[in-house]
């Protein structure tokens, strides 16, 4: 991440953003993008207001823009208090609004959900939702799979410095069938019978069993088979498994 920002050198290679090279177009490229690397950059002894009126000066943007911002993070009712007596949360907003100040195309975390309680993920995460709706790109680094599964539209996988898979999270999904997951009340008897019927088992557990998914009448047949032959279903449903199981599941094979 430092080196899309130009805050580190690439030992090799190019960095391209906006199909342009970075390295020979660093000032164009660097004015359209916003970042928040690590730790919020905010004057405790301020306001959050102040925060940004500072930064606002430097970047020649309107104290409207300012308020726009305030708006956006939801930060206006707090906007007169000391940024030091703010939550985790509501700093990493207002950093995520200092970030924003320049009206960039891009913006760029890393890790802005780290240390924060429940209601501050939710809180960061209703923001860029907000930011994406108003049509900016935010390129997020993360460990906390399941957030990037409730926000993002595109993932990269790295591993050990090397890119396993770039795509959309369907894309991702679909490299991994799908299975169907049967609980009953006698799963071994449930098997036999699905075998006996040419039904390929993926599993077979004391309460569950799975089956590669291939449509949805296979559901409907499964179901009434069971039922029709007296094995009690409590419940059939077509699983994907989650990010965080395909993250494994990719890095694990390589």
């Amino acid at each position: 991440i430092k080196m899309l920002l130009n805050l580190l050198q690439a030992g090799e290679g190019s960095i391209h953003i906006f199909d342009k090279e970075l390295k020979s177009n660093r000032i164009e490229i660097l004015k359209q993008i916003g970042s928040l690397i690590e730790q919020p950059a905010i004057y405790q002894h301020l306001t959050g207001k102040e925060n940004l009126l500072n930064r606002a000066m430097l970047l020649q943007v309107s104290e409207q823009r300012v308020n726009d911002m305030l708006n956006l993070v939801q930060l206006t009712a707090a906007a007169n208090k000391k940024a030091g007596q703010y939550s985790l949360g509501m700093k990493q907003r207002l950093g995520i609004a200092l970030a924003l100040l320049n009206d960039p195309k891009l913006l760029i975390l890393d890790e802005p959900t780290n240390g924060l309680d429940p209601n501050g993920i939710i809180e960061i995460r209703e923001l860029m939702m907000r930011i994406v709706k108003e049509g900016k790109t935010v390129f997020v680094s993360s460990h906390l799979l399941s957030e990037v599964e409730k926000m993002a539209t595109h993932v990269g996988i790295i591993n050990h410095g090397k890119m396993m898979f770039q795509g959309t999270i369907q894309d991702l999904q679909n490299i991994n069938q799908p299975h169907i997951f049967i609980e009953t009340d006698n799963s071994a008897d449930a098997a036999n019978l699905l075998k006996r019927n040419n039904v390929t088992i993926a599993e077979v557990e004391n309460d569950y069993l799975l089956v590669p998914f291939t449509s949805k009448q296979q559901i409907g047949d499964i179901n009434n088979l069971l039922v029709q032959n007296g094995i009690t279903v409590f419940g059939i449903n077509k699983q994907h498994k989650d990010l965080e199981q395909l993250f494994l599941d990719i890095t694990k094979s390589n």
